[in-house]
């Protein structure tokens, strides 16, 4: 059994056969999927999503690159949307200096409110983290110092510094397909040091299919292959590692079991 933590169902890509794309991930032994939300405001849209299939759940949450289109979402906002049952997390919310498609301060501002959320529901905080190391670790340990709250570091591609600090407070890390791209030796072995019960796997599905499926639209069912890189980083079997990261999405994501 797998389960990819994090896709992307409401994106154009998967509207003419979403239905085919949730029975492969099935057949390839993926139990559950998290479809996120990037913006508020368009929550029913993941929330029918969820409804629809009995092995989706979803999450509530502003990305950063709309962190200035949905400035007025509060933290009460997030708690009211997150008690229906298939909502198992809140964001993903973060910080993203790559594209910086919000200022920065708004971002900020988001992610703040967004941890709020996380610290009042109990729910899991889902992270994007994107040339932001410092901040987003910043931002962490000073709110975790009010409060502790549950969070990932999905689709992870900082440092080890990050990683290190990010699971000192508690959280956990994902890797997606970029695990596998040739050019992942330090991801890999940023990986391979982490200990196991902080682990998960995702696709960011449709970005970033893994090895060996580049070029393709990324979906759940390809989330094996990141796992089978994983477990090779870190010497054990894929049926270890698949072991491993359910029980860790699990116990994260508790309101999913």
């Amino acid at each position: 059994m797998l389960v990819d933590s994090h896709c992307h169902l409401d994106f154009p890509e998967f509207a003419p056969e979403l239905d085919a794309v949730v029975a492969r991930a099935r057949d390839a032994g993926v139990s559950h999927l998290v479809t996120i939300s990037t913006r508020v405001r368009r929550f029913d849209e993941i929330r029918a999503i969820a409804e629809r299939f009995e092995t989706v759940f979803c999450t509530v949450g502003t990305h950063p690159h709309q962190a200035a289109e949905e400035p007025d979402v509060t933290a009460e906002e997030l708690v009211a949307l997150s008690a229906h049952p298939k909502v198992v997390a809140i964001g993903e919310v973060g910080l993203d200096y790559h594209y910086d498609n919000s200022p920065r301060a708004a971002q900020a501002h988001g992610f703040r409110t967004h941890i709020a959320a996380a610290r009042e529901t109990g729910l899991p905080l889902v992270i994007h983290a994107r040339a932001a190391d410092d901040d987003v670790a910043a931002i962490l340990e000073e709110e975790s110092a009010k409060g502790a709250f549950p969070f990932v570091l999905h689709c992870f591609t900082g440092g080890a510094d990050l990683a290190r600090r990010a699971v000192a407070l508690g959280g956990y890390v994902s890797f997606s397909g970029v695990l596998t791209f040739k050019t992942g030796d330090a991801l890999r072995a940023i990986a391979a040091d982490l200990p196991e019960e902080r682990l998960l796997v995702e696709t960011d599905a449709p970005f970033l299919a893994p090895v060996p499926h580049r070029g393709k639209c990324n979906e759940p069912a390809f989330v094996r292959e990141t796992a089978k890189v994983l477990a090779a980083a870190r010497g054990v079997s894929l049926d270890h590692i698949a072991a491993r990261t359910s029980a860790n999405f699990f116990t994260l994501f508790a309101k999913a079991r």
